[in-house]
């Protein structure tokens, strides 16, 4: 059998449950997951990489085939660099398909040897992102069952009511 080494890349500003749900899902498959966050100059992250980079750690830490990283520029530039055979993306709903198929379709271009696997995560957390789970948490609005407990934690601080 083939060992295979897959990456997985995002913002992860902050990791939900339905992040968590695809990395394991891709753990089982593949023989080492890369969990990457992907640093654009152009977005504004409420968290820094390290306290993500620390919430993805805490997060996936008792699963053994998965390391977490950070990277800038180009997807497949990193994807070649740590010499990945496949990119995990996950896929809540219709309305992700096309971005991601025209991104899977540009990264194949770039980089021929590169396959793209799109994952779905549980049902219950399709409609889950991080966008939402911020605002809930700015809100203080119960998001226990949306993120793992070290994220919740590392949430509640953030946006702790003065």
């Amino acid at each position: 059998m083939k060992k295979i080494t897959a990456l997985y890349a995002g913002t992860f500003d902050p990791l939900t449950n339905g992040h968590l749900d695809v990395i394991k899902r891709a753990s089982g498959i593949f023989e080492k997951v890369i969990v990457a966050i992907a640093v654009n100059p152009s977005k504004q992250p409420v968290f820094t990489v390290k306290e993500r980079l620390d919430m993805i750690k805490g997060a996936t830490g008792k699963i053994g085939n998965v390391t977490v990283d950070h990277f800038e520029g180009l997807l497949v530039e990193y994807a070649n660099k740590k010499k990945v055979s496949v990119i995990v993306r996950g896929l809540r709903a219709l309305s992700d398909f096309e971005y991601e198929f025209q991104l899977s379709l540009t990264n194949k271009k770039l980089s021929p040897e590169i396959n793209t696997v799109f994952l779905m995560p549980n049902e219950k957390y399709t409609y889950l992102n991080s966008s939402l789970v911020r605002e809930l948490a700015f809100y203080n609005s119960s998001i226990s069952e949306f993120v793992p407990p070290n994220v919740l934690k590392v949430l509640k601080n953030k946006f702790k009511k003065n």
